[in-house]
C-alpha cells in the first residue's frame, strides 16, 4: 500500500530571536539618549545604480543576519532582544536635490553639504523610544540606508546602524563588502554568522576566553568605588551650554602624507601606537584651554577602545559583524608643560599595562554598569553633562588605500563615526590612515561644546602632532 502523501509545509520561517548581551544592553540604553548611532557616509561623483545597490544590500543582509535584525524591548524598556526575520527587508530612502536642500542647511557656508548630511544622520534617532517599539515596527530596524542629492554632480549614500550590532571594525567590513557587491566583485560564499547553537552573532561576553574576565567580588567592589571616586575629580573641557538639548557634530583633523609618515615613525621609534600620540595631543590641547598657573595639575580621563576579535575564543574574523570592542579607562595628571612624546609614552604605557592585565575583560561589566548608571542619573556627572572622559581613541587606526572599486562607483570621500551627545567623551576620535594621510573624524556633543571651541582645540592638536612628528627619530625636540 502506498504511503500517505505528506503535506508540504507552507508556513513561513519563524524569525530568530535572542536576548542582548551585557555590552549590547549598555548600547541599547545609550542609543536612545543620543550616543551610539553609527553612520558611514559615502560621497559619490557618479549616480548610484539604485537597483544594483538594493541587490547588494539584500545580499549583505543575507550574508550577515545581524544586519536584518530588529530591536525589540519589553514594556518597561529594561529588557531588549534582537528579532531576526528570515528574509532581507531593507528599503532605501532616496532624497532628490529639493528634499536634500530642505533637510540640510548651513547659512554660514562653513560646513560642506557632505558633512551636514553626516551630522544629520548622526542625529536621526529612530531608537529614541524603545518602549514603543515592536518587532513589526520599521523604526526598530537596526540598519537603515539613505541617498541624498546635494548637487547635480554629487550623491551621498549613508548607512546608519545601531552600534550594538556594528562597531568600527564591522563598519569597515560592511563598506568593503558592499563595494564588492555593488561592482559585481563578490567572490565565493560568505560564511554565515551562526555559532554551534544556530544563534546569530552572539554578544562579546560569550567569546571571552575562560577565566579572563574573572575578578574577586571584593576586587570588583574596590574597582567600582575607585572609578566612581575618580570620576568626581576628573577635569573636562569647559562647557559652553550644558542646559540645551544636545546633538552630535563633527570636525576633521587631517595630516598630509609627510606629516603622517613622520608621526607614525615617531610612534614606532618609541615603541608606542598612534593612539598614544592622539590621546596626548588631546590632553595637552585641553589643558591649554585652562588658564591655571604653571605646574597646577588637572586629572583627565582617556578611553581607549580595543577590537577584541583576535583575542576571543574562538577567534572571530574581521567581517564577523557585531560589537566586539572593549574599553580601557585611564586617567592622567597634566600640568600644561608636558611634551608630546613624554605624555604619549605615558598614556600608551598605562593603556598597554592595563590591557596586559586583561582590564578590557575584567572591567567590562564594571564600565557597562557605570555607563548605565550615568544614563539613569545624569546628575552624577559634572553639570549633568554625561561626560565620562575628555577623549576616546581606538587602539589601532583603520588603514585603507584607494582601489579600483572606489573609482568604479565614483567614491570621492567617506567618513565613518558614531554619535556621542548622550553619554560619552567630549571628543571621540575615529582615525583612518587613507593613502598615507591621517584623517580623523572628531565627534563632539553640541551645544555642550561649540564648533568654534572644538575647532580651536582640534587645530591645537594638529599643531602639536605636526611639531612632534618633526622629531620622529626619537629626539625630544628640546
Amino acid at each position: 500500500m502506498a504511503e500517505p502523501r505528506k503535506e508540504r509545509n507552507t508556513e513561513a520561517p519563524e524569525p530568530m530571536a535572542r536576548p542582548v548581551g551585557g555590552t549590547e544592553y549598555s548600547w541599547c540604553k545609550a542609543v536612545p539618549t543620543g550616543t551610539g548611532i553609527t553612520v558611514l557616509a559615502l560621497l559619490l561623483s557618479k549616480h548610484p545604480n539604485i537597483q544594483r545597490l538594493q541587490t547588494a544590500l539584500n545580499n549583505l543582509q543575507n550574508n550577515h543576519p545581524i544586519l536584518r535584525s530588529k530591536l525589540h524591548s519589553g514594556a518597561d524598556a529594561k529588557t531588549f532582544s534582537f528579532i531576526t526575520p528570515p528574509e532581507p527587508h531593507i528599503q532605501i530612502q532616496h532624497l532628490d536635490i529639493s528634499s536634500t536642500s530642505q533637510t540640510i542647511s548651513d547659512k554660514t557656508g562653513a560646513v560642506s553639504p557632505f558633512q551636514l548630511i553626516l551630522e544629520h544622520e548622526l542625529n536621526r534617532n529612530t531608537w529614541t523610544n524603545p518602549s514603543h517599539q515592536s518587532n513589526t515596527n520599521s523604526d526598530s530596524n537596526l540598519f537603515n540606508v539613505s541617498i541624498y542629492t546635494p548637487s547635480e554632480t554629487q550623491w551621498v549614500v549613508t548607512l546608519r546602524l545601531h552600534t550594538s550590532i556594528c562597531d568600527r571594525a564591522s563598519a569597515v567590513a560592511v563598506l568593503k563588502e558592499l563595494l564588492r557587491l555593488m561592482t559585481g566583485r563578490e567572490e565565493g560564499g560568505i560564511e554565515k554568522e551562526y555559532d554551534r547553537k544556530g544563534e546569530v552573532s552572539l554578544g562579546i561576553e560569550e567569546f571571552i576566553p575562560s577565566g579572563k574576565a574573572n575578578k574577586p567580588f571584593w576586587a570588583r567592589g574596590v574597582d567600582m568605588l575607585g572609578y566612581s571616586l575618580n570620576s568626581l575629580r576628573l577635569s573636562n573641557i569647559s562647557f559652553v551650554d550644558a542646559d540645551s538639548p544636545r546633538f552630535s557634530q563633527v570636525l576633521r583633523l587631517q595630516l598630509n602624507r609627510d606629516e603622517t609618515g613622520r608621526l607614525v615613525e615617531g610612534c614606532k621609534s618609541r615603541g608606542i601606537k598612534l593612539c598614544g600620540a592622539l590621546a596626548a595631543a588631546g590632553l595637552i590641547a585641553a589643558r591649554s584651554t585652562k588658564y591655571f598657573p604653571s605646574h597646577q595639575r588637572e586629572k583627565y580621563a582617556v578611553v581607549t577602545l580595543v577590537d577584541c576579535r583576535s583575542i576571543l575564543e574562538p577567534v572571530l574574523s574581521d567581517d564577523y559583524l557585531g560589537f566586539y570592542h572593549s574599553a580601557i579607562l585611564n586617567t592622567h595628571d597634566v600640568n600644561g608643560e608636558e611634551e608630546l612624546w613624554e605624555l604619549a609614552t605615558r598614556s600608551y604605557t598605562s593603556f598597554a599595562n592595563a590591557k596586559n592585565s586583561d582590564k578590557h575583560f575584567t572591567d567590562m561589566n564594571d564600565l557597562n554598569f557605570l555607563m548605565c548608571k550615568a544614563i539613569d542619573n545624569p546628575g552624577l556627572t559634572p553639570a549633568s553633562s554625561l561626560r565620562t572622559a575628555v577623549i576616546s581613541v581606538f587602539e589601532d587606526p583603520i588603514v585603507d588605500e584607494t582601489n579600483k572599486l572606489h573609482q568604479e562607483i565614483g567614491l570621492e570621500d567617506y567618513i565613518g563615526c558614531s554619535s556621542v551627545h548622550g553619554v560619552g567623551p567630549s571628543i571621540a576620535i575615529f582615525d583612518t590612515i587613507r593613502d598615507g594621510w591621517l584623517d580623523c573624524a572628531c565627534v563632539y556633543p553640541s551645544p555642550l561644546h561649540s564648533r568654534e571651541q572644538l575647532q580651536q582645540l582640534i587645530d591645537d592638536m594638529k599643531k602639536i602632532l605636526v611639531e612632534g612628528g618633526s622629531f620622529g627619530n626619537g629626539e625630544t625636540g628640546e
